[in-house]
């Protein structure tokens, strides 16, 4: 008996699973199975998101004052890397759409520069937080010492106010003191889920490169590089938000 003409089909084009008829209604399926998952992390992230816009209304003189303790070059520069991580992922889409197998590893490869890069700079940004004192921790402290946030932000605080007067003085420094610390714990928050996808991210491209060395993207398929790349632009665009959100409350110049 000879064999079906699907299947024969098939046979002739390996990398189309067997539940699927043709080409198409497999990078729909897999597409559709993505932006469900995408959903899934807005509802995520969007709680953390409400949190923070919650808090930052209620404490906003102490949520600014954090923020301008916050690199600005650095979350800019960081900024930057990650708008260009999602350019180096569109090009090597279009070179797997030409058949340019060269250009895509050279992209692919240039993504993952990116991406560590991000998180160079970001662990670099960290551990500046933690000699500063500023993680919500035992030793955590923003009222003297190298992460004083109240010099230089007496006016915004609220605590030239209350000079000359040590009983009211202590308690907005108390009220100071708890308040960063909601600003600190919802950034180490979402900064470091962010930071969580974006190991996840890189370790996804780093098996796409992989593949795509072994040439196994073709004009024809390359299904699992357009997925990963809905998921790598889904990362870069949540920080897109987190950056204004937690880098510039209330700059001044020279802030």
């Amino acid at each position: 008996m000879s064999d079906s003409p699907l299947a024969v089909e098939h046979e002739a084009r390996p990398e189309l699973r067997h539940h699927f008829a043709d080409e198409e209604q497999q990078r729909n399926a897999a597409s559709l199975g993505m932006w469900w998952f995408l959903g899934t992390e807005i509802m995520f992230f969007g709680g953390m998101f409400c949190a923070y816009l919650i808090y930052r209304r209620w404490y906003f003189p102490e949520f600014a004052a954090a923020s301008r303790s916050l690199d600005l070059k650095v979350g800019t520069f960081n900024t930057v890397v990650l708008i260009c991580s999602s350019l180096t992922v569109v090009l090597a889409v279009r070179a797997a759409q030409l058949g340019n197998r060269k250009l895509q590893v050279k992209m692919l490869l240039l993504t993952l520069v990116f991406g560590l890069s991000f998180l160079g700079i970001k662990t670099y940004e960290w551990s500046n937080k933690y000699k500063e004192h500023h993680i919500p921790t035992f030793h955590y402290n923003v009222i003297g010492g190298e992460g004083d946030l109240v010099k230089g932000h007496e006016h915004l605080l609220g605590v030239d106010k209350v000079q000359g007067d040590d009983v009211k003085l202590r308690e907005r420094e108390a009220e100071i003191q708890r308040h960063t610390q909601v600003f600190y714990s919802l950034y180490f928050a979402m900064t470091g889920m962010h930071a969580i996808h974006m190991i996840i991210g890189v370790g996804i491209f780093g098996v796409i490169t992989w593949m795509a060395h072994k040439g196994q993207f073709t004009p024809e398929y390359h299904t699992p590089l357009e997925i990963a790349g809905l998921y790598w632009h889904f990362v870069d665009i949540v920080w897109i938000y987190l950056f204004p959100l937690l880098y510039l409350i209330d700059r001044k110049p020279g802030a």
